[in-house]
């Protein structure tokens, strides 16, 4: 499996954007939508994007590996975000200059307080000895997943620090189209950042398992290659998101050779997601848990579930069911 960019900042557009005054499509709330305009972000063509490996921009929440304690545990999206008078105070900034840029933040007082195990993501600048907000007004992060902590549960079961492993999904080895579900140790997946996709993460855009029997796995970022991508070019990608069977994703992130990462969402086109049946979820789909599998049976997380299921072949991503 080809690794990638670790996903720890927001990642720009591949066009310049532009601010509408109109309800955003992405988030409740915001009276304001992101638009890509036609011109190419000279980000990208300084890395080179023409050259740079398309893959799947997946739904749901952004996770990662590292060692907390000593051992290999996965870590939840946190951002540190403004208390309700600096939001206030942002937002007025933010509607008066239609722009988050030039902002003055008083780090030590306008945040939130966060656990202690609280870290930072990789690359978040620093003044005084403090992390300091991005343009967006949030203090991207991460917090350890521990079975004792129940806003994380959905996380936790795709984990089991006894065993060292967690459930992932990832292309198989022998076959373009097939996805595998298996158990990869967390060793193994260190310093990576997945993403969380399932029943309860984000709409589940990929229609997987249900509210009785709830699915949920990892999906490692870069993993899921877009074929015969299109160029970089506003009219030609608007209408392979419309047209492609292919192009039933939610985005494209393309990794340039330097380490740089672009987006394009479908919501920068003025496109809906999700649009009918995803790409993802009308993959044929496998369980190959191995020789483990015997061992996974006892498992506390969905491990158990999936272990009488081992060899199991589904016609589709969203057919799988315990």
């Amino acid at each position: 499996m080809r690794r990638l960019g670790s996903v720890q900042q927001k990642i720009p557009c591949v066009f310049l954007t532009d601010v509408k005054e109109e309800a955003s499509r992405k988030r409740e709330h915001q009276q304001f939508q992101v638009v890509a305009t036609e011109t190419v972000n000279p980000v990208a063509l300084e890395a080179n994007v023409d050259c740079a490996f398309a893959t799947e921009k997946l739904d749901g929440t952004c996770c990662y590996v590292a060692l907390y304690q000593g051992q290999p545990y996965l870590w939840a999206r946190l951002d540190r975000k403004p208390n309700k008078q600096a939001e206030k105070r942002f937002k007025k900034h933010q509607h008066t200059h239609k722009s988050c840029k030039d902002f003055s933040w008083n780090v030590e007082e306008d945040f939130k307080t966060v656990p202690e195990s609280w870290i930072p993501a990789h690359r978040v600048k620093h003044s005084n000895g403090h992390p300091i907000p991005d343009e967006h007004g949030h203090i991207p992060g991460w917090v350890p997943v521990q079975k004792s902590n129940k806003q994380y549960c959905w996380h936790s079961s795709v984990v089991d620090y006894e065993l060292g492993v967690a459930l992932v999904l990832k292309p198989g080895c022998n076959d373009d189209d097939l996805l595998e579900i298996t158990a990869l140790p967390l060793a193994d997946l260190q310093d990576q950042t997945l993403e969380l996709i399932g029943t309860n993460v984000n709409g589940n855009a990929y229609g997987l398992g249900s509210k009785k029997q709830p699915i949920h796995c990892l999906v490692p970022h870069g993993s899921i290659p877009v074929r015969n991508p299109p160029p970089v070019n506003f009219q030609l990608l608007r209408s392979w998101f419309q047209e492609n069977c292919e192009g039933r994703v939610e985005g494209i992130v393309w990794h340039c050779n330097d380490g740089t990462l672009i987006k394009i969402h479908r919501h920068h086109l003025g496109l809906r997601w999700p649009d009918g049946e995803t790409r993802l979820a009308s993959r044929p789909a496998v369980v190959r848990l191995g020789g483990a599998s015997v061992a996974y049976s006892s498992s506390e997380g969905l491990l158990s579930w999936f272990s009488p299921l081992n060899g199991q072949r589904f016609s589709r991503l969203q057919d799988v069911k315990f």
